[in-house]
């Protein structure tokens, strides 16, 4: 049995994600931007919140532990690589490691690169795996902690997954980075379709995640850095594409 996956819009541009697991009714959080929305979502619900999953430290994504943790039991995890830095663990966790939802059992991938200890939770049997900002839609976080080889190789772990694969990002940031992925991809039909469909969901009030890692790898610049055309558009066919990726983040950078 698969798991169900409410997306829940907290402060101004973040995620959180319920992940429920009918058959044992299990349901756990996936980052606290802020309690309210969470709490709400799981009123509406009926579910009550038995973990608490953390993809990394910065405050976008625990400040609300504290007042969902105050109304609900739930057990936190997060990487052990970054637990200096996150609120207190009962479960700290690092690459490969298996997290369980349920009876449904997740892997933890180390994903550094915006952070240093930032984690996904991917989850085959539902074919989902909680990127953060690591992955976004269309884009991928600012590398403030970590190198740009490191950031890429991440993001090459999580492009291997299979395409079906639902991509839980952790921002609305997918308009703007369409934007972007236009001036170094301005030929490609698969992104020049997929912003029509952007702008037609923002301008309805839609949300614009989760996305799919089969459109991610057709339209997403930062997993297309091997991509001639974009080598080309960028001045820098035949180059590594680890250095096409570098150049790429930096130009998002200033943008």
């Amino acid at each position: 049995m698969v798991l169900q996956i409410v997306t829940v819009p907290c402060l101004s541009d973040n995620y959180a994600y319920l992940a429920h697991d009918p058959g044992t009714d299990e349901t756990a959080v996936i980052d606290v931007p802020e309690a309210g929305p969470i709490l709400q979502a799981l009123e509406k619900q009926g579910w009550t919140a038995s973990k608490v999953l953390l993809t990394h430290h910065h405050a976008d994504h625990v400040q609300g532990l504290g007042d969902v943790l105050a109304r609900h039991s739930a057990l936190v995890v997060g990487a052990a690589a970054d637990a200096h830095r996150l609120p207190p663990l009962d479960q700290a966790v690092g690459e490969g490691d298996q997290v369980m939802i349920g009876t449904e059992a997740g892997r933890v991938m180390d994903v550094s690169g915006h952070t240093v200890g930032h984690v996904a939770f991917y989850f085959p049997q539902s074919e989902v795996i909680f990127t953060a900002d690591s992955l976004m839609a269309l884009g991928c976080g600012r590398v403030f902690e970590g190198t740009m080889p490191q950031m890429f190789d991440s993001l090459s772990k999580i492009a291997a997954l299979p395409p079906e694969t639902t991509i839980c990002s952790g921002h609305e940031y997918t308009r703007n980075n369409g934007k972007f992925a236009l001036t170094v991809d301005p030929g490609n039909p698969a992104l020049i379709s997929r912003m029509k469909e952007i702008d037609a969901a923002r301008s309805a009030g839609e949300p614009t995640v989760p996305s799919t890692l089969k459109d991610e790898l057709a339209t997403n610049p930062f997993l297309r850095a091997a991509d001639g055309a974009i080598q080309a558009q960028l001045g820098m066919s035949g180059a590594s594409p680890v250095e096409v990726f570098a150049e790429i983040r930096a130009r998002k950078d200033a943008f």
